[in-house]
Order: structure tokens, then C-alpha cells, then sequence
């Protein structure tokens, strides 16, 4: 039904921990203390379960037929340091760290669902907020690690803080990047990623940021021009320049 959509079932994954929570609140029933990390079983099958976003390219890029596209986690990954430089724009950097980290780890199990797999937005929702309970409960519903990773993702579906405005500004900023980068490296035309960005960011730090990068793809563009220019101008120089043919015998 959802062409897009990476169906994946984490069902073995959910069996194989669910032995060790029933031991866990056997334990605390009893009166040992709960513990706020997940235990290492869950660590890990969370841990390898990330390794889906390392693999799965991102949608728009396989769509535009780029060769070798990145992957969601290589996208994650800039917005992450991203984050990081912006310690001096009037927000929580550490919170926007992890926001990056956490904003699309629900396609691990949904997919990269962008506008073009006919998946409406509440429907993509539903979707995104099943698959974070799914991590919740991988994770061990009351440790503090799984109720970071929901209302860190909530609070960016729901844009509700400084923090949220920022990160979505970056989503975009990474994705135009990157754009940018392909049009350059594999002479691509992606002015569509710039179309659907233009005139929505929503912080001084990305509006600025943006428009530095619009500014380089601008010039990028002028000199690939004037060097195409140039080149025509000197085949032209060089086919007046050639020597008049013999004349025939």
C-alpha cells in the first residue's frame, strides 16, 4: 500500500527483549531499584537496529537518480553538527544535538516517506508515532533513554520550542546542501529541493546560513558559465586560425 515504505518487522526483536523486561519488573516488584538505563540487551538491540538508517538512502536523492545518495543517518549526522556550531543562537545547542540524533529515527522502521509516496501527512504521523512507541518499548518504557527519544521527537513533530525551529531549520539547510553538492560533484539540476525551501525558514541562524549557501550556488553557477563561455570563445579562435586547405591536384 505505501510504495515508499520499508516494511520491516521488529517483532523478533521486541520478542527477544520482552523476556528480559518481564525480569526486570519481576525485580522491581520485589523491591530492587529500577534502573534509568536501558539494560544492555536493549542497548544493543536498539544500537542495531540504528544500523537501518546507516543503510537506507534517502528517498528524494534515489527519485532524482543520484549516484551513491546518502543515507539517513549521513543527514542526521550534519544536523548534528550542525547543532553544535550553534551555541550562540539563543538556544539549548546540547538539546538540538540530540533532537538531530532523535527527529528521523522513526524511519528505521517506516522508511524515508517524503510527499511523493501518496502517504498523507497524518497518515505519515501515525505512522512515525507507532514506531517511536515500538523504540519505547525496545528501550524500556520507563528508563530515561526511551522517554528522551519521545519527547524529544514530539516536541519537533509539534515545532513547540525555540530548539524545534531551529533543528527543522537545519533539516532543510542540510538537505539544500547537500543538493548543492550533488548538482556540483554528478552535474545534476536539483533547483526543485531549493523551490520547496525558499522563503520557509523560520530562525536568523538558518535564514543566514541559507542564504550563504544560495549565494555560493549562485556563484558556482556564474563561474561554470563564464568558463563554458570561455571555452567556446577559444574553439571558435581556434577553427578561425586553421590553415587553408591545400588545394586539390
Amino acid at each position: 500500500m505505501l510504495s515508499c515504505l520499508v516494511r520491516r518487522s521488529i517483532s523478533s526483536i521486541i520478542k527477544r527483549t520482552a523476556a528480559q523486561r518481564n525480569r526486570a519488573r519481576m525485580a522491581t516488584d520485589a523491591g530492587s531499584p529500577s534502573s534509568s538505563m536501558p539494560t544492555p540487551a536493549a542497548a544493543i538491540d536498539f544500537l542495531m537496529l540504528l544500523e537501518r538508517l546507516k543503510t537506507t538512502k534517502r528517498t528524494g536523492w534515489v527519485r532524482c537518480n543520484v549516484q551513491q545518495p546518502e543515507s539517513i543517518a549521513d543527514h542526521m549526522y550534519r544536523m548534528g553538527m550542525m547543532s553544535l556550531l550553534a551555541s550562540d543562537a539563543g538556544v539549548d545547542a546540547g538539546r538540538c544535538m540530540r533532537m538531530a540524533l532523535v527527529h528521523d529515527v522513526a524511519e528505521a522502521l517506516v522508511g524515508d516517506i517524503t510527499p511523493h509516496c501518496n502517504v498523507s501527512d497524518e497518515q505519515k504521523y501515525k505512522l512515525e508515532a507507532d514506531a517511536i512507541q515500538q523504540i519505547k518499548q525496545m528501550l524500556g518504557e520507563h528508563t530515561y533513554a526511551a522517554q528522551e527519544v519521545d519527547q524529544l521527537w514530539q516536541e519537533y513533530e509539534q515545532q513547540s520550542t525555540p530548539e524545534a525551529h531551529l533543528v527543522k531549520d537545519f533539516d532543510k539547510l542540510e538537505m539544500i546542501m547537500q543538493a548543492h553538492e550533488y548538482e556540483q560533484s554528478q552535474g545534476l539540476g536539483l533547483q526543485q529541493f531549493f523551490d520547496s525551501t525558499r522563503g520557509r525558514f523560520r530562525t536568523d541562524t538558518g535564514r543566514a546560513w541559507a542564504e550563504e549557501l544560495v549565494l555560493r550556488r549562485q556563484q558556482a553557477a556564474a563561474g561554470a558559465a563564464a568558463g563554458s563561455t570561455e571555452v567556446e570563445i577559444a574553439a571558435e579562435a581556434g577553427a578561425d586560425k586553421q590553415p587553408p586547405k591545400a588545394p586539390l591536384l
